[in-house]
């Protein structure tokens, strides 16, 4: 299909900021709300089915001629598609709705699109007709370049059986020969629109057209890979409505997009030197680990930091300085098997007031004497009221020291991967994936620090704040090293005077993003930390566009 994306999920590319995700009960109150403020729900579904169809037409590059099949359910989700179905064939598209589920007994969008000549087909089990076997709907797909999936949306109060089971299939097998693009209308039918939980039945889209804002379950695995690409469909909401109820809805959950990471990142003004975009220090390195210092060095530098000096143990130092020609160096004792020595924290006290903002544990290692260079390094006098951020080892330190979250002095952000944050609360890796927005959103407010919990769709949280959500799935980073170039960038990006919150999810973005343009250049396999690093500061100028 034309469409097919290079990962699982796209930002709306239009958007001006963080966008809203709304649960199922959140989009029914914010359309009743539009509804008391003199939007009518006619005049919504209009918009939607408008929309979706202006979508598939900009994706098929022109209807007319081509051949569509739009798969009608119940309820509101089904005359979207009725609508859907109408514009289209008003454009030209050869269009054929079967109506897979009863529909009202007065149901103008139907007698509409039939006006308009959409073909309207109703299965043996809707309207008695001859055909519960979808043979018909078999025949015709074989010649279809799209099928709009309009059955259930969000309404995923039933399983997919009978005859939206056998549907289901008959997409999923022409899908798969690479003849058919499926289009969904808001959502997927058997995608839990709450928490992306998926009906065995379930056909992935190509492409996901979600009405007013995206919907949790598409954000949230293992829903996400069956949603394609996401683009968001306005339906009319009153301006300024969001704003409105925002509080009353609890509307906390954002997608993060280009331009409101734009708006946030830090000036660069003519008359700047290098003094004006902060200081960074990162701790960071042992024997076994050089790679890990000098990637989240570099990444503080290419984010745009003024200065980074990278602390690293001495026979870690001279590898670093080869590499990290743009640092100041910084070497510290070590033991005897290569790891920071506890009692080097006195030596970055001393220099401390310099920095504004310090990034610890990247390859720190693991062991009593880092566990006691952490201790009073991050819960001591050292760097305290410094913005922090804390990675790796230095997470995984630190979960070893009672109370630390009583005890931490500073700003700061945590970027565990599951594994870490699975330690870091006691938990099963199992139980931190299982609900990840609900761990952020608790494990946030409880230690008072900005947590990024990476994986596919990172999300970042900060106390009683929003929790971001990245737009990026990429496989092209699973590998070494490149968690550690995500602990420099936001780093670089606090040294400068951002916020922890904001720093971590502007942050999020451009490593997603620098992902991206590597993954387009190399392909998914094979990518390296080294590959994004050089593509942060086009990528910065890309977002900043």
């Amino acid at each position: 299909p034309p469409w097919s994306p290079k990962t699982n999920l796209r930002p709306p590319h239009h958007e001006n900021h963080a966008m809203k995700i709304v649960t199922a009960s959140q989009m029914v109150a914010l359309e009743q709300a539009a509804i008391s403020r003199g939007v009518s729900a006619d005049n919504m579904m209009e918009n939607a089915g408008l929309a979706v169809a202006q979508v598939a037409r900009k994706e098929l590059g022109g209807v007319a001629g081509v051949k569509v099949a739009v798969l009608v359910g119940p309820g509101n989700n089904g005359g979207d598609g009725l609508v859907t179905a109408r514009h289209l064939r008003r454009w030209g598209a050869e269009v054929a709705a079967w109506v897979l589920t009863a529909r009202p007994d007065v149901d103008p969008k139907l007698d509409a699109a039939r006006l308009y000549g959409v073909r309207l087909v109703f299965p043996a089990a809707v309207s008695g007709d001859s055909d519960p076997s979808l043979s018909e709907l078999d025949a015709w797909l074989a010649g279809c370049r799209l099928a709009v999936d309009a059955v259930l949306g969000t309404g995923r109060a039933r399983p997919l059986d009978g005859l939206l089971e056998r549907a289901s299939g008959l997409l999923s097998d022409h899908r798969s020969r690479g003849r058919l693009a499926v289009l969904a209308l808001d959502m997927p039918s058997g995608l839990d629109a709450d928490t992306g939980e998926v009906d065995p039945a379930c056909y992935p889209a190509d492409l996901t057209v979600s009405l007013g804002f995206p919907k949790v379950g598409l954000v949230t695995m293992p829903g996400a890979t069956q949603a394609g690409r996401l683009e968001v469909a306005g339906i009319g909401l009153p301006p300024g409505l969001v704003e409105e109820v925002e509080s009353e809805l609890g509307l906390d959950l954002e997608l993060l997009t280009r331009r409101w990471v734009a708006q946030r990142l830090p000036a660069r003004p003519a008359d700047a030197h290098k003094g004006s975009f902060g200081h960074a220090l990162v701790v960071a390195g042992s024997r076994n680990y050089v790679g890990a210092a000098s990637l989240a060095s570099q990444a503080a530098v290419r984010v745009g930091a003024g200065l980074v000096t990278l602390a690293s143990p001495r026979s870690v130092y001279p590898i670093a300085a080869g590499r990290v020609t743009e640092a100041i160096h910084l070497p510290l004792l070590e033991d005897e098997e290569g790891r920071i020595h506890r009692d080097a924290a006195k030596v970055i006290g001393d220099s401390a007031a310099r920095y504004t903002a310090v990034l610890a544990g990247c390859g720190l290692g693991w062991s009593s004497g880092t566990l006691g260079f952490v201790e009073e390094l991050l819960l001591g006098d050292p760097v305290r009221g410094i913005p922090l951020v804390v990675d790796a080892d230095g997470l995984n330190n630190l979960s070893q020291a009672p109370d630390w979250w009583q005890r931490l002095g500073s700003p700061a952000v945590l970027t565990p991967h599951p594994g870490e944050m699975a330690t870091l609360t006691g938990h099963a890796i199992s139980e931190v994936q299982s609900d990840r927005l609900a761990q952020v959103r608790e494990w946030s407010s409880r230690w008072g620090v900005a947590v990024t919990l990476k994986g596919a769709y990172t999300l970042v949280g900060e106390p009683g704040g929003p929790v971001w959500v990245s737009p990026f799935a990429n496989p092209g980073l699973a590998s070494g090293g490149t968690g550690d170039v995500l602990s420099g960038i936001i780093v670089g990006l606090m040294a400068q005077g951002m916020a922890p919150g904001e720093a971590a999810a502007c942050g999020v973005y451009l490593h997603g993003l620098a992902g991206e343009a590597a993954v387009e250049r190399k392909g998914n396999a094979g990518i390296t930390a080294t590959d994004l690093l050089d593509l942060l500061p086009e990528t910065i100028a890309q977002v900043k566009l």
